[in-house]
């Protein structure tokens, strides 16, 4: 089953090579390109999928070694049961976007700049659950992230594009050198660079230290941890829909495979102050996230923001699985793993949809993003509102969506933080658990205001009143994904159970099994403290809506009278009279807004005389890129000025750097060794 996964990723490579169909510009060519390249790497993922899942399901491990990267190492990949989980993550977000951009891929203005690097995206994120050794996890990780850089890129003519590929390169380039130094930290003096060889070896506490806060770097930076997440919201919307619902949809849950990877499998037994960072971080990018999608108009920023949000949730749980396993409580530990991993698949198809929606959105109104522009949508494209409604409730974690479910296993590993022994893991967990508490209702204030400006009301401009329904392959991407939300949150004990052989391998307990519960019910710990039925939930709704309405028509007056809506002295209304986006998030923006990101709104009266409008001008502030990279910038601008001068240097001067250089480094060698 590895040989085939391997087989799969090596046809994604063989199917890039399909986009020289579209070589010469014709419209033809280019369609067939299309067709062929997402086609085969639908045909590819829906493969890759099934075996992922079949080795899940039958605890599958296997081991191979090929001939391949350093002479002395070769090139090591593994099949356990972390890989797998996160096999089948991939090759279904893989799966959807393809089968979307078969319809999708018919409207992008340069298809020849997308179509080339696409499989080898997806080949790079399929073969970093693979890597069994730093070399081929480092190669697989930098083919994944300059693929995708090229698709930020693919539309470069925006100064903004241009600007989010530049960042979004440098950011991939520092994770990528911290996973690095992480690698090396634990293949010790002795070049341990196989994974197999870095389980067994005997990390000092320090060394340990250095390689979570590596991992939280590197890791942290591709999925979008605050402070790192500053090039998430500008690359997620420069690059195509499809490909922004694979880089937040897929691409993050790579990067939090690598943390999981580093921190619960090769670095040993942890201690209990590990989970202290790691939950800081979770919940600060859960609140920060959401708050900064109120404030976002831009329809694919605020999405982006969101997955910073989501990803944070994730962190929290495993901080918490990781405070559990270091205590011993194994159960709790995996309660904790299973609601973070559960969750980030929740995110991938909840998220997956919504920019599917996105994408629809700016095919149907000629590349409109603005909310405040859009409007009336749910009578011009009734399947994907249908569908983007589901997906936006799902990431509102209202029941009995998956969202929901998810996060309710979060909650459910917070209460049982009282057990834990440690002071300062009684103090902060509750926090955590407040904000988490917190994040959860900004949330869905976050997306009824979202869904309730662009696809409810009247239409708000001209593209919008003109909008029409999408293409089959992207209405039907999107609704099988809506499904699948309301069916993993009916039937969550499906997951939990699939999950089983992760938390067995990660933490040596797991969940007690779901799927024999009576009504499908899940049950984290014991029937005597908390238990959730999703599809008991959803009876309740349906049941409690149909007896609404019927007593409505049944007991109301049965004589029907039409009449103007009331119109509140103006007889005619204009689409500008509606509420706007900024109107429904003032009050928050106004609570949180000064102190997260120095939100401030001023109004700009014209001078007596003038028939000029006034205006109110809102300002925010990204206060990690104010405090933590802009200065960095400036000092690496002055940096590179004072080394400029290093080009005019006499080749005597040259000789003595050498000499100094290479003294450091036989000193540095022989302090490690």
């Amino acid at each position: 089953m590895l040989t085939a996964l391997l087989l799969c990723a090596l046809a994604l490579l063989a199917v890039a090579g399909l986009a020289a169909l579209g070589r010469g510009g014709e419209r033809r060519g280019a369609a067939l390109a299309t067709a062929a390249v997402y086609g085969g790497c639908l045909a590819v993922s829906t493969l890759a999928f099934a075996l992922a899942l079949a080795a899940l399901l039958g605890g599958v491990t296997s081991g191979l070694t090929l001939p391949l990267g350093l002479p002395w190492l070769g090139a090591h990949f593994r099949l356990d049961a972390l890989s797998a989980a996160f096999l089948v993550l991939v090759s279904l977000g893989a799966a959807g976007a393809s089968f979307y951009a078969l319809g999708y891929g018919r409207h992008a203005e340069a298809p020849l700049r997308v179509l080339p690097f696409y499989p080898l995206f997806l080949a790079g994120m399929l073969l970093v659950p693979l890597a069994d050794d730093a070399y081929a996890f480092l190669l697989c990780w930098e083919l994944m992230s300059l693929a995708s850089w090229a698709l930020v890129l693919a539309e470069h003519r925006p100064a903004e594009n241009a600007r989010a590929g530049f960042l979004y390169i440098v950011m991939a380039s520092f994770g990528t050198l911290a996973l690095l130094l992480a690698f090396g930290l634990l293949a010790g003096p002795e070049g341990r660079y196989a994974f197999a060889a870095m389980r067994v070896g005997d990390h000092a506490p320090l060394t340990s230290a250095l390689v979570l806060a590596l991992a939280l770097l590197g890791a942290g930076s591709k999925a979008g941890l605050v402070p790192l997440h500053v090039w998430l919201p500008l690359a997620h919307p420069a690059a195509p829909s499809h490909v922004s619902a694979l880089m937040s949809g897929v691409m993050t849950k790579v990067a939090v495979y690598a943390f999981i990877r580093i921190v619960f499998d090769l670095l040993g037994a942890p201690a209990w102050w590990w989970s202290v960072p790691v939950l800081t971080l979770g919940a600060s990018s859960a609140v920060l996230g959401v708050l900064h999608a109120l404030t976002e108009g831009d329809l694919k920023r605020l999405l982006a923001y969101s997955t910073i949000e989501n990803i944070g949730v994730v962190f929290i749980g495993l901080g918490l699985a990781l405070a559990f396993r270091a205590d011993g409580h194994l159960g709790a530990a995996a309660l904790a793993l299973v609601a973070a991993l559960f969750h980030a698949f929740n995110h991938t198809l909840f998220k997956s949809a919504l920019f599917y929606g996105a994408g629809a959105v700016l095919a149907a109104t000629h590349g409109e993003r603005d909310i405040e522009r859009l409007g009336g949508l749910i009578h011009r494209m009734p399947v994907s509102s249908a569908a983007v409604l589901v997906a936006a409730m799902a990431a509102a974690a209202l029941p009995p969506l998956n969202g929901f479910a998810s996060e309710w296993l979060a909650f459910q590993a917070i209460l049982v933080s009282p057990d834990l022994p440690q002071w300062a893991l009684k103090f902060l967990i509750p926090t955590v658990g407040t904000l988490l508490a917190l994040a959860a209702a900004l949330a869905a204030s976050c997306f009824l205001r979202a869904y309730g400006i662009a696809w409810l009301g009247r239409p708000r401009s001209a593209a919008a009143a003109e909008a029409a329904e999408t293409d089959r392959f992207s209405g039907a991407a999107m609704a099988g994904f809506a499904v699948l939300c309301v069916l993993f949150g009916l039937f969550p004990g499906a997951a939990v159970d699939a999950l089983a052989p992760v938390t067995e391998r990660l933490v040596g307990a797991r969940m007690p099994a779901q799927l024999g519960e009576a009504w499908l019910s899940i049950v984290p710990i014991a029937d005597s403290r908390s238990s959730y039925n999703g599809l008991l939930v959803f009876l309740f709704v349906v049941a409690s809506a149909v007896i609404a309405a019927a007593a409505i028509h049944r007991l109301a007056s049965r004589a029907l009278r039409r009449a103007p809506p009331w119109d509140c002295g103006f007889p005619r209304l204009a689409p500008s009279m509606q509420y706007t986006g900024a109107s429904l998030s003032q009050p928050l923006r106004r609570v949180f807004g000064p102190v997260v990101f120095r939100a401030r709104e001023t109004v700009e009266m014209p001078p007596p005389g003038s028939v000029a409008p006034a205006r109110i001008v809102r300002e925010r502030r990204d206060l990690a890129w104010e405090f933590l990279y802009a200065p960095v910038g400036r000092a690496v601008g002055r940096a590179a000025e004072l080394l400029n001068h290093l080009q005019f240097l006499t080749i005597r001067r040259y000789l003595v750097f050498v000499f100094l250089s290479l003294v450091l480094l036989l000193l540095g060698l022989g302090l490690w060794s």
